[in-house]
């Protein structure tokens, strides 16, 4: 059984799209960029890490690219049992699965990245992975950091994402060394997401 799972902000990278150029399923990308009205494909070919950075950006890049593999993989004849993804992944899954129509979902993720980029004006913040930390572990290291941060994402077996202002997260980060993490690594996101900073998004 096969069943594919998306990613979220912060998989993004410069040039991401290029060696998908030349490929049948590029013409997702062309008909994204008609509803979305913003070029998709400089996006995932020539913006470099700091525009991609921004969340309007990175969302849409993401996403399209999500789905243009999706359907390469399809014209080989894979077919999948199910979908699944994480934050923005959600999106991907649910027009993967026929749920939400590709075009309907483009509009979607744009108007979410517009929302969120609001939100980001109004409340900046970001974004770190903690390693090697039981959750309760990570919870009471935002605990001492003190106010500005919270447990975002908890993705897997001591592996846990914090999100806040950026010092309330700096500070979260260096409680959770001395709590034994073996790693906690900034994301490459340009906001607080899954906390109490993204409410004006709503």
């Amino acid at each position: 059984m096969i069943v594919f799972t998306y990613p979220g902000q912060g998989s993004q990278h410069p040039e991401m799209g290029t060696p998908w150029q030349d490929h049948p399923s590029w013409e997702l990308v062309e008909e994204a960029s008609e509803v979305a009205q913003i070029d998709l494909g400089r996006l995932l070919t020539d913006a470099d890490a700091d525009e991609l950075r921004d969340t309007r950006n990175a969302q849409l890049a993401t996403f399209v690219l999500s789905m243009l593999i999706l359907d390469a993989v399809e014209r080989l004849g894979v077919d999948s049992a199910g979908h699944a993804g994480h934050s923005l992944g959600e999106y991907s899954a649910l027009a993967a699965s026929g749920a939400l129509d590709f075009t309907d979902a483009v509009a979607l993720v744009a108007e979410r990245g517009t929302a969120m980029g609001a939100a980001i004006e109004e409340s900046p913040g970001t974004m770190a992975a903690v390693l090697g930390l039981e959750d309760e572990q990570v919870e009471t290291a935002c605990h001492e950091a003190g106010d500005g941060v919270w447990v975002a994402n908890y993705n897997a077996p001591r592996q846990v994402v914090v999100a806040g202002t950026s010092d309330a997260v700096k500070a979260a980060g260096q409680a959770a060394r001395g709590l034994g993490a073996k790693k906690v690594a900034s994301l490459e996101v340009a906001g607080a997401f899954h906390t109490p900073l993204m409410a004006p998004a709503r």
